[in-house]
């Protein structure tokens, strides 16, 4: 599932390919939305997910104050817009839509993870 709701963002940040975004017991602060590229999400050494433009990720460290479960790496040269716990709460308590989107991106990785199981 897509949300476009940062494709007009003008605070997106360029990422190389290779570059980590962050690692595997970071603590989270933000999520990032891919504005350009590709983004992969590793758990313990296999590739889980590519991110495109659209999709976002590192949400679960928003949702949870836990350290990240995974590390992002940039497949492809990338503009990310982060999200930082202020902005996703003002999101959540002022665009309905944009939570149910982001509950359906989990949902359907969830749903992913079982098929794989």
């Amino acid at each position: 599932m897509k949300i476009d709701l940062f494709a007009r963002d003008t605070q997106a940040e360029a990422f190389k390919a290779g570059q980590t975004v962050f690692k595997e017991g970071d603590l989270g602060h933000e999520m990032f939305a891919v504005i350009e590229g590709a983004v992969e999400i590793v758990i313990r050494g296999t590739v889980v997910e590519t991110v495109e433009a659209g999709g976002v990720f590192g949400e679960m460290a928003l949702v949870e104050d836990k350290p990240r479960i995974a590390v992002a790496v940039v497949k492809s040269d990338a503009r990310l817009v982060r999200i930082d716990r202020r902005r996703f709460t003002f999101l959540v308590q002022q665009n309905p839509f944009f939570s149910l989107q982001l509950m359906a991106v989990m949902a359907e990785r969830l749903r992913r993870m079982n098929d794989k199981i």
